[in-house]
């Protein structure tokens, strides 16, 4: 009977983190697919500015650009892409010119989402899967 129990444990044990597994995946295409999304809307409507880099964080990087009709905007979720970017430099970036709080740094896109969030996921797997079959294999 104590094999039973714990055997009913380990298999929801297991269950439990293919969710959290499966959970943690939806998150990362989520973010890949509204990466996309930023995209195409920065592109339906692309506008073209050079713009100063006023401070960098490890949540945001905030830039300040003026558009064409002098108006000077600067996003308040900073800029999309911003690896390598120091305080101070001047970036090339484009812009939606409906919501100019959507900025990417020019010439980068979703793609470069790609391979941080394909190799965390692939981490992810890579503990999840074998202690999962560990769970479910492992003899009492």
């Amino acid at each position: 009977m104590r094999t039973g129990v714990a055997g009913r444990v380990r298999r929801l044990a297991a269950r439990a983190l293919l969710v959290v597994g499966g959970v943690i995946t939806l998150v990362g295409v989520l973010l890949l697919v509204a990466c996309w999304r930023d995209d195409q809307a920065i592109e339906a409507r692309l506008g073209r500015a050079t713009a100063e880099v006023v401070s960098v964080s490890l949540q945001r990087t905030v830039v300040r650009f003026a558009t064409p009709d002098g108006a000077v905007h600067s996003p308040s979720q900073g800029v999309l892409y911003p690896e390598g970017l120091a305080p101070g430099q001047l970036v090339r970036i484009e812009y939606d010119t409906d919501n100019t709080e959507l900025a990417r740094v020019a010439g980068r896109t979703a793609r470069l989402a790609l391979l941080p969030v394909g190799t965390f996921l692939l981490a992810v797997w890579a503990v999840l899967g074998p202690l999962v079959w560990w769970l479910r294999r492992r003899p009492l």
